[in-house]
């Protein structure tokens, strides 16, 4: 601490990111991030522009990467809104947003940086407990708000919500902005950003660091009504005017465009999930079902904190939360390389 600190920075409590060991030979399965690496013609489209350009500033409005989106959502440019990855984009919706005399809603069990972005910019705010099965209920979020935020699939349960009733959502709640954080939606959900120019209230989130592999680089975008966009806009050019580098934008850009790889990326995860769970329901473990690149899962004769350090004494790395009580004896197990997936079953196989 310190003394030349403003009073509220005493006050925050920091977002903990996932764990990046640097340990030899380790299966690391604890921050979802892609088995497979990004698609070649990403890695062509990097080393065609590091080159003299870089001594130029980037594309402040990253036109070329924008306009890519916008053709594969079927919207258009003014729609699309990208910035330093998707934590960016939303601390830039929290703060245009969620300012104001009413609380903003999210779920209890959920991405944990919300809570940290309501304390930052000193939002009111309400967590919404999940049902028994630890699923959204869109009943629960009927009422007067500030606004809505949840991840869909849900992190780090990995439960999708369907795309019915998100709408069922939007069609009653037309006074706030209802924002769908869909990180992992691409392993096995239907995106929200269907529902864009129906519901201008509507703003969806996405990542390039999940199912396009490309957590290096930090990418995130928001698809909405113009309006909303023009308001991200307006706070990122207060903010900084240069979010993605050159790099970054033409990463990006040749990520979109490589539809090859990016479903043969989710074909490998999708059919590992499943392998993964079926092993792990053979050893006696509860997964709930899995929409995400992960699964959330637990032993009714192990507790969670035992096994993730079991599992880390023989070099596997997974995420164990440890609160609230209802998940302290879950584990987020991310989807490997089938090489990754059968070294964590063969290391729980020595302690269940």
């Amino acid at each position: 601490m310190s003394k030349y600190w403003s009073d509220f920075v005493h006050q925050l409590e920091p977002y903990v990111p996932g764990e990046q060991p640097k340990m030899d030979r380790l299966v690391k399965l604890n921050t979802n991030e892609h088995p497979l690496g990004p698609s070649p013609k990403v890695i062509e489209a990097i080393r065609a522009e590091a080159d003299e350009r870089l001594r130029l500033y980037p594309d402040p409005d990253s036109s070329q990467l924008k306009q890519t989106i916008a053709d594969y959502y079927g919207v258009k440019r003014s729609q699309v809104f990208v910035g330093n990855g998707s934590d960016e984009v939303l601390a830039h919706l929290f703060m245009g947003f969620f300012q104001q005399d009413k609380p903003l809603l999210f779920p209890d069990i959920t991405y944990s940086f919300y809570k940290v972005y309501c304390g930052l910019y000193r939002i009111d705010h309400e967590a919404v407990a999940l049902d028994e099965s630890l699923s959204i209920r869109v009943d629960d979020y009927l009422r007067p708000n500030g606004g809505i935020i949840f991840p869909n699939p849900n992190a780090p349960t990995g439960k999708l919500l369907p795309l019915s009733e998100i709408e069922r959502l939007l069609q009653a709640n037309t006074d706030s902005v209802v924002v769908i954080d869909e990180a992992y939606i691409d392993f096995g959900g239907q995106s929200a950003i269907t529902l864009v120019n129906r519901y201008p209230n509507l703003l969806v989130t996405q990542t390039l660091s999940k199912s396009r592999s490309l957590a290096g680089l930090r990418i995130g975008l928001a698809v909405g009504d113009e309006a909303l966009i023009d308001g991200l806009n307006r706070i990122k050019d207060s903010f900084n005017s240069y979010p993605l580098d050159r790099l970054a934008i033409a990463a990006g850009t040749a990520a979109f465009a490589d539809q090859a790889w990016f479903e043969k990326g989710c074909e490998l995860v999708t059919s590992q999930r499943q392998w993964l769970q079926e092993q792990l329901a053979q050893r006696g473990f509860d997964s709930l079902p899995s929409a995400a690149n992960f699964l959330f899962t637990h032993h009714p004769a192990h507790s969670g904190e035992a096994l993730a350090k079991g599992l880390r004494e023989q070099g596997v790395i997974v995420r164990h939360f440890g609160k609230p009580q209802r998940i302290a004896d879950h584990l987020r197990i991310t989807v490997g390389t089938p090489e990754q997936n059968q070294a964590l079953i063969d290391a729980l196989d020595t302690l269940v």
